[in-house]
């Protein structure tokens, strides 16, 4: 009997091994981390089973009538209501489209822009942006959402494409939306949100400071890292032993490092991360997080830890000299965390399918 579950256990560990293989590859120094056609196909499968999807559905709404309470999450936001939540559905769009990029002759490449094209028409969007014009609405989805729909829109417009062209035009107002509401917030956020969740300044920033970049919208760029610097450039030893939370998806401390890498010259950049992580911080933030329960909702934010650790480390690790030991530190540690959660992404639970895949890409793409 002994033998006969040796032999299972490995026949098992072999088809897990020959799984991950198939889905990516990795570089011979071990600080590459390829998607391959299968694994983008993997991958794609998850939102598309769910951004149609209306339940479950965690509605993050504040109702002021009998009338509003009523609505069914498609009726309140008819382009982003699948996914279990609003922000999930945003970034399983994203990564969608982020696929169709990558891989041109992604065999689901057909059923994914016939289903963007249901979901994202102009129709659809100027209700998603009615929606935040109520004085109770305005800061719905600040600013983890926010930062997802403009990273959803940067993808479209650095693509040149029939599709993708059509879904930016129709897609823009809800940006437009989202960015008045920014720059209203901005002067009035006195602190960081240092959250290990949605809430965290450092990652909206960051997203953020992207889009204002490939849409050459200086002024909102020039807005969002005059408050990245008032918030963090006096920031020293982050308490990173203290990390991670039972139910972080993001690291504070490396989120804030991968904004100020953003903001800062290079040269700055360095100064201001010798004094925020020192080795011995730095190395506890490499440590692998354990993932105990993939049907906890929560427990499983801890997945996204992994991921979002490992696009940290990757841009973090651009930043520093080749001599620098901690860049190969960073890039090894990066692409263990992709491994150690990537063959899991697909649980068959819907705590961690809803959004890990996106998190997932975002940081393969993070690694090129």
């Amino acid at each position: 009997m002994r033998i006969f579950l040796l032999s299972l256990l490995l026949c098992i560990s072999s088809a897990l091994q020959a799984q991950k293989i198939s889905f990516f590859t990795v570089s011979p120094d071990s600080t590459r981390f390829a998607l391959t056609a299968e694994g983008a196909s993997h991958l794609a499968s998850l939102p598309m089973k769910c951004i149609l999807q209306q339940y479950p559905n965690k509605i993050n709404h504040t109702a002021v009538s009998d009338s509003d309470q009523v609505l069914t999450p498609i009726q309140q936001h008819p382009s982003f209501y699948g996914c279990f939540d609003w922000h999930s559905s945003v970034h399983g769009h994203w990564m969608l489209i982020r696929l169709l990029k990558q891989f041109p002759e992604l065999k689901e490449q057909a059923a994914i822009r016939k289903l963007i094209s249901t979901t994202i028409t102009a129709n659809n969007i100027n209700q998603e942006a009615r929606y935040f014009s109520s004085t109770l609405s305005k800061s719905f989805e600040r600013t983890y959402g926010w930062a997802w729909t403009l990273k959803l829109q940067e993808e479209l417009i650095t693509w040149n494409d029939p599709d993708a062209s059509k879904w930016r035009t129709a897609l823009q107002p809800l940006c437009d939306t989202v960015i008045q509401l920014w720059r209203k917030f901005l002067p009035k956020q006195t602190y960081p949100n240092r959250t290990g969740v949605h809430g965290n300044t450092a990652f909206g920033l960051s997203f953020a400071i992207d889009y204002a970049r490939t849409t050459k919208n200086h002024l909102f760029e020039e807005e969002l890292i005059q408050v990245a610097k008032r918030l963090y450039l006096k920031d020293k030893a982050a308490p990173a032993v203290w990390e991670p939370d039972g139910s972080d998806f993001f690291s504070p401390a490396l989120m804030e490092a991968d904004l100020m890498r953003r903001v800062l010259h290079k040269t700055s950049f360095l100064n201001w991360f010798n004094n925020w992580l020192p080795v011995s911080a730095l190395k506890h933030l490499t440590v692998l997080p354990v993932v105990s329960d993939r049907t906890d909702l929560q427990i499983v934010h801890l997945d996204g830890l992994c991921f979002s650790r490992s696009w940290c480390m990757s841009g973090i690790a651009r930043q520093l000299p080749n001599a620098d030991k901690r860049k190969s530190l960073l890039l090894n540690a990066a692409v263990k965390h992709l491994n150690q959660s990537l063959s899991s992404v697909a649980s068959g639970h819907y705590g961690g399918e809803h959004w890990l895949a996106s998190f997932a890409v975002y940081a393969i793409n993070a690694e090129n």
